[in-house]
């Protein structure tokens, strides 16, 4: 098995001719995971930042080895303006679930809660099934009270 902890400079990037990793969106989200490549290989994978699709993770003699990600059930919300699709991300972001903008529709995980919600507010939507990559957070926030809790432990 090889062990990938940080990418090369030479091997980060698009690749031609990649011999393909295939990996659903959950896997590749994370920094460690094991996988294996179409021709057999092993790799373990133990990375300070998540990959991405596309991305040539590894090259050797006359190989290239490169993350392809499995396409998954999204949703295709379409929006006719900014306004629109900032709601409509308002709306799927308060049930936690991800989205990627596209140019003229929002993409959403293909959940039942999600289809549900916009069934209910009678937003109109087209199931596919695409490569996912929604955006990633900078920061979080929690529903929590640890502030509160660390205030009162004080006495």
């Amino acid at each position: 098995m090889i062990i990938i902890k940080k990418l090369s400079p030479n091997t980060y990037g698009e690749c031609e001719d990649g011999i393909s990793l295939s990996v659903e969106r959950r896997v590749l989200a994370k920094r460690r995971w094991r996988g294996q490549a179409q021709d057999g290989t092993d790799f373990g994978f133990d990375l300070e930042t998540p990959l991405r699709n596309g991305v040539c993770f590894h090259m050797e003699e006359d190989r290239n080895y490169v993350i392809d990600q499995k396409p998954e059930a999204v949703f295709r919300v379409p929006y006719s303006n900014q306004k629109e699709a900032a709601h409509l991300a308002w709306q799927v972001g308060n049930l936690h679930f991800p989205a990627q903008f596209k140019d003229y529709y929002l993409m959403v995980e293909g959940d039942l809660a999600v289809r549900l919600m916009l069934e209910r507010n009678q937003i109109p939507f087209q199931e596919s099934t695409e490569v996912f990559q929604p955006l990633v957070a900078v920061t979080s926030h929690h529903h929590g009270n640890g502030k509160l809790l660390k205030y009162f432990n004080m006495w």
